[in-house]
């Protein structure tokens, strides 16, 4: 069995980005909180001493229990330099919302912060996408999209590699 759980972030302030996640980007609470240590993480985690505290917060528009989005902090972080949209690792993550604009402007008066341009792109299906790359207040990329049926399709048509949308 193949299941998709989690994405995980790790943290500066776990309380503070928890509380972003839920009022900014709709997650919920499962009550899923965890304060873990012990020789157990340790060996799983490869950090001596490791001690991580945070929260499982509910995804938006899925079921009840998962996937979730999982927000730890650890008591000895590393320094690390800041996330890139052409970093190789994990990009970003992304969410579907009823106004793009709207929810960056949200993003940044919540601490967040806007990266790159709010852009529409239209698809010979009759498709129209508004996406706009953001930071959460800890600096790690967030991706907005809305999506929309339009009248009629482009005028020039969206090019990915060999196909044409």
């Amino acid at each position: 069995m193949f299941r998709y759980v989690h994405t995980s972030i790790v943290a500066r302030n776990a309380d503070k980005l928890i509380k972003f996640y839920k009022t900014v980007l709709g997650c919920k609470s499962i009550n899923e909180t965890r304060d873990l240590s012990g020789v157990w993480l340790e060996r799983l985690t490869g950090v001596k001493g490791a001690h991580i505290t945070g929260e499982h917060l509910l995804l938006p528009g899925y079921g009840n229990t998962h996937p979730t989005l999982e927000i730890f902090s650890y008591d000895t972080p590393k320094e690390t330099v800041p996330p890139e949209i052409n970093r190789p690792g994990i990009a970003h993550i992304a969410f579907e919302v009823s106004d793009v604009s709207t929810t960056l402007s949200e993003i940044v008066k919540a601490g967040g912060g806007s990266l790159g341009e709010l852009v529409t792109v239209k698809y010979a299906d009759n498709l129209e996408a508004v996406f706009v790359y953001a930071r959460d207040p800890e600096g790690n990329i967030i991706e907005l999209q809305s999506w929309r049926t339009i009248e009629s399709p482009p005028d020039q048509p969206c090019k990915i590699g060999k196909r044409t949308f």
